[in-house]
């Protein structure tokens, strides 16, 4: 799998992608059907499942079975970028944790949560005047 083109790797990412929206919509609907209750638990557990999946293939393919980068391109940033975005949110602030750097963990904590509900709700505002 190395050495692969620009045009290749893009394509391998857009199927993983593809393969990766389809196991979320499909978990997250099946989780949604069997769990009564208004709480979107579907999505939770989606985004739990993820975070643990991305942590499981990153380090056992990473560390201990030496996957391409190319690969590694193809399972975290295609499938489970397009599972759960989550997971790469919580990979990366966990990255600022190992590195120690505190105060970003708390921007990207805080910034992505709370900004992001705000730019939800001006997006939300601005779709209803045009």
């Amino acid at each position: 799998m190395q050495n692969l083109s620009m045009t290749q790797k893009l394509i391998c990412v857009a199927l993983a992608g593809a393969v990766g929206t389809l196991a979320r919509f499909g978990l997250s609907g099946w989780v949604q059907r069997v769990t009564p209750g208004t709480f979107p638990i579907g999505t939770f557990v989606v985004n739990m499942v993820g975070c643990f999946a991305f942590g499981t293939v990153w380090s056992a393919l990473e560390n201990r079975l030496g996957m391409a980068a190319e690969l590694r391109l193809i399972v975290l940033t295609g499938f489970m970028g397009a599972f759960t975005t989550f997971s790469s949110f919580m990979f990366e602030t966990g990255a600022l944790i190992e590195d120690g750097r505190w105060l970003w963990v708390a921007a990207n904590l805080v910034g992505q949560n709370a900004l992001g509900l705000v730019c939800l709700f001006l997006g939300h505002a601005l779709g209803r005047v045009i």
